[in-house]
């Protein structure tokens, strides 16, 4: 397992499924139930979550494939929408669309609107396929790939679990400034995707 290939995928995953800022929404979701059942909950969410992510990392360039699109394309479109997602997350306008599904979610959220889209978002699942493909990648790529997002997910998993506790200690205040630095990191991760799509179309210098 490469060192560097997991430092970027767990970075690139931890980015765009946003921990932290999935937090104080699990709690307001999963208000007024006991802890048993908030588990239940949270590990139902994420192992669906996981799961769908796992099927794009393996499968995801046969999809695209089956349907023309090209890796130079897809990564292009890919980092275009983790930089709109970037964008969102600085001027808080990804927060306030996921408060806004809070108010449509159904009694058991972990399928939706928790496992999808929140978990498996279109920006996770773009970087999924795009941390798993690529000239130089192959099964050991994929591996490591699939290690970090196991991490992120049960770091995830974990904080479902003192999701209360964590909402107490960073206030609002708090979680906003971490969503805005993480949207910082990865306005950059998406500009450096944009650059390798047009290297691999000679377009640009790689």
């Amino acid at each position: 397992m490469e060192l560097a290939t997991f430092v970027t995928a767990f970075t690139t995953l931890f980015v765009m499924i946003d921990p932290i800022g999935l937090a104080p929404i699990f709690v307001a979701l999963t208000q007024g139930m006991d802890k048993r059942h908030r588990l239940q909950v949270a590990a139902r969410a994420c192992g669906i979550g996981l799961l769908v992510l796992v099927l794009f990392a393996l499968f995801g360039m046969s999809i695209l494939g089956a349907v023309g699109i090209t890796l130079p394309a897809f990564r292009i479109a890919g980092g275009i929408l983790l930089f709109l997602i970037a964008m969102e997350m600085l001027f808080e306008k990804r927060t306030k669309r996921r408060e806004d599904k809070e108010e449509e979610a159904p009694d058991d959220p972990s399928v939706f609107p928790l496992a999808t889209p929140f978990i498996a978002g279109p920006g996770a699942l773009a970087a999924t396929v795009l941390l798993t493909t690529g000239e130089t990648t192959g099964w050991a790529v994929t591996v490591t790939v699939l290690a970090a997002l196991a991490l992120v997910v049960a770091i995830v998993f974990a904080l479902f679990s003192i999701a209360g506790l964590i909402e107490r200690l960073l206030g609002r205040t708090g979680i906003m400034v971490v969503s805005r630095l993480l949207g910082m990191l990865l306005a950059a991760l998406a500009v450096q995707f944009v650059l390798d799509g047009l290297a691999r179309t000679g377009l640009a210098l790689p």
